[in-house]
């Protein structure tokens, strides 16, 4: 069985067009408004949130010296390719 985290009420301003086919949509679905929202508020995460959260766990493994230098890496690439070509 799978654990649920504890879901927090949070307060949002939502223009009412949003709103308006978010109610449209949860009641063609028989879903609940907070249903269709967090579903919403996954994808983002999935998609365009999951590109900020990769840049910032970046930063931080370079902050942390975790990285590998560039032209290192094109010299180790290059004797690998002399030494397939030879």
């Amino acid at each position: 069985m799978t654990k649920t985290s504890p879901s927090e009420s949070v307060t949002l301003r939502v223009p009412g067009d949003v709103l308006s086919d978010i109610e449209i949509i949860a009641k063609a679905a028989d879903r609940s408004r907070s249903y269709i929202i967090v579903r919403a508020l996954r994808t983002y995460l999935m998609n365009e949130g999951a590109d900020v959260l990769s840049a910032l766990r970046g930063k931080q493994q370079i902050a942390d010296g975790e990285y590998e230098d560039i032209d290192d890496v094109i010299a180790d690439m290059d004797r690998i390719i002399a030494g397939k070509v030879a």
